[in-house]
């Protein structure tokens, strides 16, 4: 066995308690009859196509719509990545050469305006101030140029699970009487079905709804589904925009793992006896951190939260949120879905169990009466997500797409102030852009990126030398 395969090995002999992706929790359950190594195939007799299915995919797709409440759903194995990046090339009305788009946004968002061409006109997410995040989106205080756009893309729920007025904004388009398709990234919210969820996107009346099946869902991961509804976007630039995106060899795995996700979805009881776990979480560890829950409805542009995303702050005990993390790997084998330098996410899943959250409860308690002699120093002022707030946004000089394709040169970070910047640079998870390529390197980001420590950062390729991409002019 190679090195990949140790690894991998390695890391399930832990046994960690998962509060991570994928949803399903690596219960064998969810695949029960699937013969893994026999159903790996390819596009045979009777077996249809993925790219013009007639028969059993055809079927799969046409009974997950109806679950989720699609007039059509396509499966993709490509990851929600291949989702978003298709619904910016099947838009029609290219003369606008614009789109509205949330700059919270996965940076799957940004391949797509690359792939597109069009170039985006951002409006602004809420910072949360205790969480130091962006959790909410006050359509209020945005003005969407409806009449000068091809779409508007938004993010609903965030990473976080906070979702905000979605009605609102399909009600000003609708008012005003714009034809403009609404596009919802709503990765993070496959499981919003029946009453425990807030309203899904397509309930609300979004055009195009992107699903990340295997976040919180059984599929596999890389394995996510696009629904569409309404005559906004055409059906047949969508099929010809996947054929070009998607694998000319589709996994039958991944495609298996997505019909049965959507008949598991409905299985509503494995969400019920999990919500009152949560609740009882939230009432023995409410008092000793601060933690995002209903009560923040209302607040700072959030207008939902849902409960199976359980987000911590850590600065009340003094311990910042990476020492408290390595502690409760250690002492309880939990292992949380992401963390920045002040919070902790832990995401539940179709899969976890109420035996899953009583743990995170102890550890958590656990947590809080070791918060003093874990050795972290006191925290004394906020430290964590500068990297995700900016009082002005940089200047766009170029499209994404231009500026994928400008020639570029390579220089030290120190001296890029001013600089059209030749890559896109985020921090990972959750992926939110920094500074994206075709923009202008202002001042405070550079300060920011000056000031950046080790962590896992996407598509910036000088972070150890401590250089940066420019473009040439």
């Amino acid at each position: 066995m190679g090195d990949l395969g140790e690894g991998l090995s390695h890391y399930q002999k832990q046994g960690f308690c998962s509060f991570h992706t994928p949803g399903h929790k690596g219960r064998q359950e969810f695949f029960n009859g699937l013969d893994f190594w026999g159903i790996d195939l390819t596009e045979l007799p009777g077996l249809d196509m993925l790219h013009s299915p007639r028969g059993i995919i055809a079927e799969a797709q046409k009974r997950s719509a109806e679950i989720f409440g699609a007039e059509e759903t396509f499966f993709l194995i490509n990851g929600g990545t291949v989702g978003n990046q298709a619904m910016f090339l099947a838009l029609e009305n290219r003369a606008a050469k614009r789109v509205v788009v949330e700059r919270s946004f996965h940076r799957s968002v940004m391949s797509a305006l690359v792939l597109s061409g069009l170039k985006p006109e951002y409006v602004m997410p809420t910072i949360h101030p205790e969480f130091n995040l962006p959790l909410g989106f006050d359509v209020e205080q945005q003005r969407i140029p409806w009449q000068a756009v091809a779409a508007c893309q938004v993010t609903y729920p965030s990473y976080y699970g906070t979702g905000f007025k979605l009605n609102q904004l399909l009600a000003e388009r609708t008012s005003l009487g714009f034809d403009i398709p609404i596009l919802v990234d709503q990765a993070h919210g496959s499981h919003y079905l029946g009453p425990l969820f807030p309203p899904s996107a397509l309930k609300l009346g979004a055009d195009l709804v992107l699903h990340s099946s295997h976040k919180t869902l059984s599929a596999l991961t890389q394995s996510a589904m696009l629904h569409v509804q309404g005559h906004r976007v055409s059906r047949t630039r969508l099929r010809q925009s996947l054929e070009l995106l998607q694998s000319s060899s589709p996994s039958y795995l991944l495609l298996a793992s997505l019909e049965r996700a959507g008949e598991d979805a409905l299985d509503f009881g494995r969400w019920e006896c999990l919500q009152e776990e949560v609740e009882g979480l939230h009432r023995k560890v409410g008092q000793s951190f601060r933690i995002l829950s209903q009560k923040d409805v209302g607040t700072y542009g959030i207008h939902t939260v849902d409960w199976s995303k359980i987000l911590i702050n850590t600065l009340g005990l003094g311990v910042l949120a990476p020492r408290c993390v390595e502690y409760l790997r250690e002492e309880y084998g939990i292992e949380p879905e992401l963390w920045d330098e002040e919070n902790i996410l832990f995401m539940l899943g179709i899969g976890n169990t109420p035996e899953d959250i009583r743990l995170l409860t102890k550890g958590l308690e656990g947590l809080a009466s070791s918060a003093h002699s874990l050795g972290s120093a006191e925290v004394k002022k906020r430290v964590g997500n500068d990297r995700l707030k900016s009082s002005l946004l940089p200047q766009q000089v170029l499209s994404p797409r231009d500026a994928f394709f400008a020639t570029k040169r390579q220089i030290p970070l120190k001296e890029s102030l001013g600089h059209i910047v030749g890559e896109t640079i985020s921090p990972y998870p959750p992926g939110i852009p920094v500074i994206v390529m075709g923009e202008q390197m202002t001042g405070e980001i550079l300060g920011t990126l000056l000031t950046a420590r080790e962590g896992r950062w996407q598509g910036w390729d000088g972070f150890e030398s401590q250089t940066i991409w420019i473009v040439e002019v």
